[in-house]
């Protein structure tokens, strides 16, 4: 045994045995060594850089002797503390004693060695940092970059050098330390760009140290208005045999070929995420995709989540968009179980039939051929249907239902429109056509109406229909668009009120029906000519009326009041309805009038009508007797009143004339005298009658005179024998008048006052024409006891 070769202090047992033979068991004997420690022999002087972080203590022993043993102790005596082997002398500066121990063991004592190691400070060229920068997102923070801010824990008074293969040309100077990176980039383009920081070492011991920044650029990849395609489509019964591959091409901008890590998503209940190496060439970039995600149809979305260089940083966030497309894997459509439930449709209207429960198509545009047989017939004809849920229609086009009655509809084949992908199918159903309604009599009619009355649309002509939906339009004074409205028919007609709303203006307005459906089948038909016009009349403002005055003995009636025509009627009260007769007598109180036009009545206007009336005149005592000497006139009359001024009078009490004041008085003539009021100008309703006398003569007044002949001969001058104002004088006398034989010739009296030279006394050869000559009369006065007259008179031809 070589004891030197045992690398630590113990004791040690070893076994010798002996193998038995022949049945005889094995023979062992143990042997015990103690092995005791030693410390070994250390270097006079270790120098150590702290640039090594950590020192072995061990290797302060010289390795001209045995090294010592390992299972010792390290005692750091300057600072008094139990250390391992290995210490650390990063950043530590100075010279520290260690003492090695061996442990004393069986008789062999403790054992120690001391190694004097001095520690020198390494300089410090920093921590760098790489500045890593998408130049296309700007760097203008980066104009004046110090160097030194991609450094940490570094020296002072170091020195930074451009290390790069063609120098930036930033550093000028060895105390430079500030680049411009914008500068860099514009020069040179993206890239990596180093700059070494170096700190010259104080020490013999340790070594110069340099730390070195790089500097890296990358520009943005845009990629936008890329198009990328998924190869391609298929049919569900194409999935073993296909395969899928992408294709991007670039947009507008540029990218560099080379090779580049691609990162897309792939949707589906196989999908997942996954990234390969594609190489762009020339703008382009393909790549296969793996089947496994498209093993079942349905619609898959490749979506590309990155595309980077494979020698990029990833400090760019390149513009990827919405790059992505969709895969489809068709599933062949089959009606199956699918169901066109009967439906009712209107003659010449399109058909839309329905499919339902097609739970084995796939939303989707398919192509649909179908045949028609019953009340119409048609092979091979071809609509489309878009799917959503399992549900569907498609139209029949009006030109195949033009007869009435039950048309069955058989589907033949269905195919995907964008895939072609297809199928045979049975699927049948029934449509049934409805007839359209007989609107040949169908007329309507509506009242014309006040601005706040209620139109009312009445329509007839209905023939067989019992509900329906109108559609009108209002056209004129007043515009309305398309009004529906349902009617219930009852004795075919129906009547609905337009809405006031419709119908604000006044003015002519023409109601158009424009369509009717027959709401027990749903079909209906465009109308045209169904017209009616109805007016909206205003009512008209209240009429402008006065209060109004009338002489009662005009007996005026409701037809002299102002204004008056056809158009205006006069009421009792505000609220009345029935109107005055134009007959009925005015009477003192309120009278209403309202204005009516086209029908249309005003508010009513409330006048005041007063009856004007003033008192008969009162004649005054023996106020009828006049001299007719006098030549009394109505003026002497009304003198002989107590109205004298404003009296008036006519020769008859209703209708007479109106007699001037210097009409002469006639005896025994009868006169009705009137009151006119000053203030009202009515003449009074009441009258005086006068019965005129002309004899109150007092005869020694007057002088009297007889005419002593007369000349009748029709010249118009003297003709009769007259004596003057006899009559008034002496309105009882008489006169005889005779020959110079004594013949009566003839006899006067007040009534018959003129003798015309006739003989009216005797007939025969005395009787006829007096001649000429001398006759003598007596005058009888028979008044006042005066003796009678007598005198002579001369006829002369």
């Amino acid at each position: 045994m070589n004891a030197q070769l045992i690398r630590q202090s113990g004791i040690f047992h070893y076994t010798y045995t002996v193998t038995g033979v022949a049945g005889c068991t094995d023979n062992s004997a143990e042997v015990t060594v103690t092995i005791g420690g030693y410390s070994g022999v250390t270097s006079p002087n270790v120098s150590v850089c702290s640039s090594v972080k950590s020192f072995n203590l061990f290797q302060a022993f010289s390795g001209l002797s045995l090294a010592p043993q390992s299972n010792g102790q390290w005692h750091n005596d300057t600072n008094n503390v139990d250390v391992r082997n290995v210490i650390n002398v990063d950043g530590v500066e100075g010279t520290y004693q260690f003492t090695y121990t061996m442990p004393a063991i069986g008789t062999c004592p403790a054992v120690s060695s001391t190694a004097v190691i001095t520690i020198f400070k390494a300089p410090e060229s920093g921590v760098a940092k790489d500045l890593l920068l998408c130049a296309s997102n700007g760097l203008s923070g980066y104009t004046n970059y110090d160097l030194f801010s991609a450094l940490s824990g570094q020296d002072s008074g170091g020195v930074w050098r451009d290390v790069n293969a063609r120098s930036t040309g930033e550093l000028t100077s060895l105390g430079d330390h500030v680049i411009d990176v914008q500068k860099i980039y514009d020069r040179f383009g993206q890239g990596d760009f180093y700059f070494t920081y170096t700190v010259a070492s104080t020490n013999p011991i340790c070594q110069d140290v340099q730390s070195t920044v790089r500097v890296h650029l990358e520009d943005k990849l845009d990629f936008t208005g890329a198009t990328m395609k998924v190869n391609d489509d298929i049919c569900e019964t194409e999935i073993p045999n296909a395969t899928y591959s992408v294709r991007i091409n670039k947009g507008p901008a540029a990218i560099p070929n080379g090779s580049y890590y691609v990162t897309f998503r792939v949707s589906g209940p196989n999908g997942g995420t996954e990234r390969i190496t594609a190489t762009f060439n020339n703008g382009v970039i393909s790549f296969f995709i793996r089947p496994d995600y498209f093993q079942q149809a349905g619609i898959f979305n490749v979506n590309i989540l990155s595309i980077i260089p494979t020698n990029s940083a990833g400090i760019c966030n390149n513009i990827i968009n919405n790059l992505s497309d969709d895969l489809i894997i068709y599933a062949i459509p089959d009606l199956a179980g699918a169901q066109i439930p009967e439906s009712h449709f209107c003659q010449n209207a399109d058909a839309l039939v329905q499919i339902s429960n097609a739970t084995k198509v796939t939303n989707g545009t398919y192509e649909i051929r179908y045949n028609l047989s019953g009340a119409n017939t048609v092979f091979n004809q071809v609509a489309q249907a878009t799917f959503s849920g399992g549900n569907a229609s498609f139209t029949v086009p009006a030109i195949f239902n033009t007869n009435t009655g039950t048309t069955q509809i058989l589907i033949t084949t269905i195919t995907h429109v964008a895939s072609r992908c297809g199928n045979t199918a049975n699927l049948t159903g029934n449509l049934i056509i409805d007839p359209l309604p007989d609107l040949s009599s169908l007329i309507i009619r509506a009242n014309d109406i006040c601005t706040d009355g209620v139109v009312t649309a009445v329509v007839s002509g209905f023939k067989n229909l019992t509900d329906v939906t109108l559609s009108y339009t209002l056209s004129g004074s007043n515009v309305a668009g398309v009004q529906v409205i349902p009617l219930t028919i009852t004795n075919n007609s129906a009547s609905f009120v337009i809405p006031s709303n419709l119908i604000p203006n006044t003015g002519s307005t023409t109601i158009s029906v424009t369509n009717l459906v027959n709401n027990v089948t749903n079909c209906g038909v465009n109308v045209s000519g169904t017209t009616d016009e109805f007016v909206i009349t205003a009512y008209p403002a209240a009429p402008v009326a006065g209060n109004q005055e009338f002489c009662k003995i005009d007996q005026s009636t409701i037809a002299n009041l102002v204004p008056n025509g056809n158009q205006y009627k006069w009421y009792d009260s505000a609220t009345a309805t029935t109107p005055l007769a134009a007959t009925e007598l005015l009477t003192s109180g309120n009278y209403y009038l309202r204005e009516t036009t086209g029908g249309c009545t005003s508010d009513p206007t409330m006048i005041t009508v007063t009856i004007n009336d003033t008192p008969a005149p009162v004649l005054n005592q023996d106020g009828q007797n006049f001299c007719g000497l006098d030549n009394p006139t109505i003026a002497n009359l009304s003198n002989n009143t107590n109205e004298s001024s404003t009296i008036v009078w006519y020769d008859a009490p209703n209708n007479g004339n109106l007699l001037p004041s210097t009409t002469l008085l006639a005896d025994k003539a009868k006169y009705y005298g009137f009151d006119v009021s000053t203030v009202t100008r009515c003449i009074s309703s009441e009258y005086i009658e006068v019965a005129v006398s002309l004899i109150d003569c007092d005869s020694p007044e007057y002088t009297f005179f007889v005419p002593d002949g007369f000349s009748p001969n029709g010249d118009g001058i003297n003709d009769t024998f007259t004596i003057p104002d006899i009559d008034f004088l002496y309105p009882n006398y008489s006169l005889e008048i005779f020959n110079r034989y004594g013949n009566g010739m003839y006899k006067g009296f007040k009534n018959k006052p003129a003798w015309d030279g006739i003989n009216y006394e005797q007939s025969g050869i005395g009787g006829g024409i007096a001649p000429n000559g001398v006759y003598f009369y007596i005058l009888y006065f028979n008044k006042d006891n005066r003796p009678p007259q007598q005198g002579r008179l001369y006829l002369n031809r």
